[in-house]
């Protein structure tokens, strides 16, 4: 047995190099691969050989290496019982072959061998098999594929039909590097907002923007994996394609760093803020700005309630609220604008909402059309408003048509049919419109009150003025009384060291003190009523100063110039109190009924449709 497994290891029985032949059957050395081996294969069938009993899964494990893995790598690798001659007669059986897109087809049907008792007779009836079929088509150039159920089946049968003998095996691809999310945070929650009584608000979202911590690995590179080799019929490699690579660097945006650890490249979050994935770059940034390009509805968002800046590419829907800081919408706005404090800015319309800001500029770059728009400490910036109420400690506008405005200062370059109200007005051409009149009105301080509280306050100031100085005199009245000024020069000098007193003098010292011990606590009494009057007069000259100051700058500087009326326009004066409060800070409501009012409000100073008007307040 032994000489055998030599033999056959260098060709014995002809079989070739790397093939060995057993008692129990033809093993394949899996030292000897690739071209020896397929040479030593395709010389078997070339000699008119083929395998008997063949394992045809084992045969192409060793020939190609495909399909399952060995028990155990390294053994020898059973294929076939034996070998056996191919006769001409029997590979007469075997017809031709239809190969077609990777595809094999045979048509089987019942043959006949020649009968050797009657060979002019029309045969009889022959088995194929198996062994055979796969030499046979190993010539025909199919050398791998082969499907052995199907031809079982087949050559079982007695029908006569067409089948798919054998298939291509297609490369299977490789997969892709790709990133996967490694954080828990990334994801939103759309479940309604739970208030603090416990009851759930509908039109808010619990979490639809998270918030990032510092440090928080979000993604996580995936590298790219091959794929697998497969084989057309004649045997020769079908390689896949490369996998695409990708480069976790280039994911990076503001706020955020790859690492590389043992356990893989990560996206990790520099600083904390808020997630954006920019669709054009995908590039991944962590910031202190939400951004967000779903736009604000009952169905996206729902109404949001946010602790930074927020920046919308998408559109705000009627009744939806945003509620933040910063606050950029690029697209229309129908819904409300509420700000807390920084910049306002919305690129688009303002049709039938709201922008309101707490500290902080409001800008409309499109129409404003039906809207409130109001910044309680900043500037109004519209290009265009239509049917509005605005105010603002100064508003600018390009074209305002139907509109109640209010401010500290107004400047429009045309006005249609406004009712304007502000300290200092300019207005390049101003004009009625179809039924609405054009109103402007000068604010104008009522100084009554504040010049009353001035009288007061300086009458007071002069009342402790003269309260001081009387009880001064009335110190200097009591200092210069003989004995009160001989003990007050010895306790002086004594308190200093320049005089020592022996123990008789020091008795009548004691004496001079109980004397004059009266009059001293009246002069201590007289000295902290001095005291108390400078301090309520010094109060007193603070207090007035400011108020000289808000009335100097309340009456001061107020004016209205129209540069040209188009249409009739009629020019009031509206007093107000100049406590220090706003007067512009108002609610829509009370700006119409103030600006819109049926009876005429304080003083004519104009009324005409053509020319100019220059008016200033002239007060100080």
């Amino acid at each position: 047995m032994a000489t055998a497994e030599a033999g056959a290891g260098n060709g014995a029985a002809g079989l070739g190099p790397g093939i060995l032949q057993r008692a129990d059957g033809i093993y394949v050395d899996p030292s000897v691969t690739g071209a020896a081996l397929l040479a030593a294969i395709d010389n078997i069938f070339s000699t008119q050989r083929y395998f008997t009993g063949l394992d045809y899964a084992a045969f192409i494990k060793a020939l190609y290496g495909h399909g399952q893995a060995q028990p155990r790598p390294g053994d020898v690798l059973r294929i076939a019982s034996g070998v056996a001659d191919f006769a001409p007669e029997r590979r007469a059986l075997y017809k031709a072959v239809k190969i077609n897109g990777g595809r094999a087809e045979y048509y089987f049907e019942p043959v006949y061998a020649e009968d050797p008792a009657n060979p002019a007779g029309p045969g009889v009836q022959a088995l194929l098999d198996a062994g055979e079929f796969v030499a046979d088509l190993w010539s025909k150039g199919i050398r791998f594929g082969i499907d052995m159920h199907a031809v079982d089946a087949a050559m079982a049968s007695k029908k006569s039909e067409r089948t798919i003998v054998a298939e291509q095996a297609d490369a299977v691809p490789g997969v892709d590097a790709h990133v996967i999310e490694v954080c828990d945070d990334l994801h939103r929650s759309d479940a309604p907002r739970q208030l603090a009584n416990g009851k759930l608000d509908l039109m808010a979202f619990q979490n639809r923007f998270p918030q990032i911590q510092q440090g928080t690995k979000l993604l996580k590179k995936v590298p790219r994996s091959d794929g697998e080799n497969g084989f057309d019929l004649a045997g020769r490699v079908l390689e896949p394609a490369m996998p695409k690579d990708i480069d976790l660097h280039a994911m990076a945006g503001s706020g955020t760093v790859v690492e590389a650890t043992g356990e893989g490249d990560f996206l990790v979050a520099l600083q904390t803020g808020f997630l954006n994935v920019d669709p054009q770059t995908a590039q991944v940034s962590v910031g202190d700005k939400i951004i967000s390009r779903d736009g604000v509805s009952a169905r996206t968002t729902g109404n949001l309630q946010l602790t930074g800046d927020y920046e919308e590419f998408g559109e705000v829907q009627e009744k939806r609220v945003i509620e933040g800081e910063g606050i950029t919408v690029h697209a229309d706005v129908f819904g409300n604008i509420v700000s807390r404090g920084g910049a306002v800015l919305l690129n688009s319309n303002l049709v039938g909402g709201s922008a309101h800001n707490a500290s902080g500029d409001i800008t409309v770059k499109g129409v404003a059309s039906a809207a409130v728009i109001q910044a309680t400490q900043g500037d109004v910036r519209l290009e265009r408003a239509e049917s509005c109420i605005v105010s603002g400690t100064r508003v600018f506008i390009e074209h305002a048509v139907n509109c109640e405005i209010i401010a500290d200062d107004v400047f429009i370059n045309q006005a249609e049919g406004c009712a304007v109200a502000a300290r200092r007005i300019q207005i390049e051409t101003a004009g009625a419109r179809k039924q609405s009149e054009m109103l402007i009105f000068v604010l104008q301080p009522d100084c009554k009150r504040i010049d009353q509280v001035i009288v007061q306050i300086g009458e007071r100031v002069a009342a402790f003025t003269q309260v001081a100085a009387q009880r001064k005199e009335d110190m200097q009245a009591l200092t210069t009384q003989a004995d009160v000024r001989q003990y007050m020069q010895l306790s002086t000098r004594v308190r200093k060291g320049e005089l020592t007193l022996t123990p008789d003098q020091a008795a009548q010292f004691q004496k001079m003190g109980v004397a004059v011990g009266p009059v001293l606590r009246a002069i201590g009494k007289l000295s902290e009523e001095v005291k108390a009057a400078e301090t309520e007069h010094q109060a007193g000259l603070t207090l007035l100063e400011q108020l000289q100051q808000q009335r100097r700058a309340s009456a001061g500087g107020n004016f209205v110039k129209v540069s040209m009326l188009t249409g009739e326009t009629t020019i009031r004066t509206i007093t107000y109190h100049p406590d220090g409060s706003s007067t512009y800070n108002l609610s829509p409501k009370e700006i119409k009924a103030k600006l819109r009012a049926s009876v005429p409000q304080g003083e004519r100073i104009f009324s005409g449709s053509v020319g100019a008007v220059e008016w200033g307040s002239g007060i100080n």
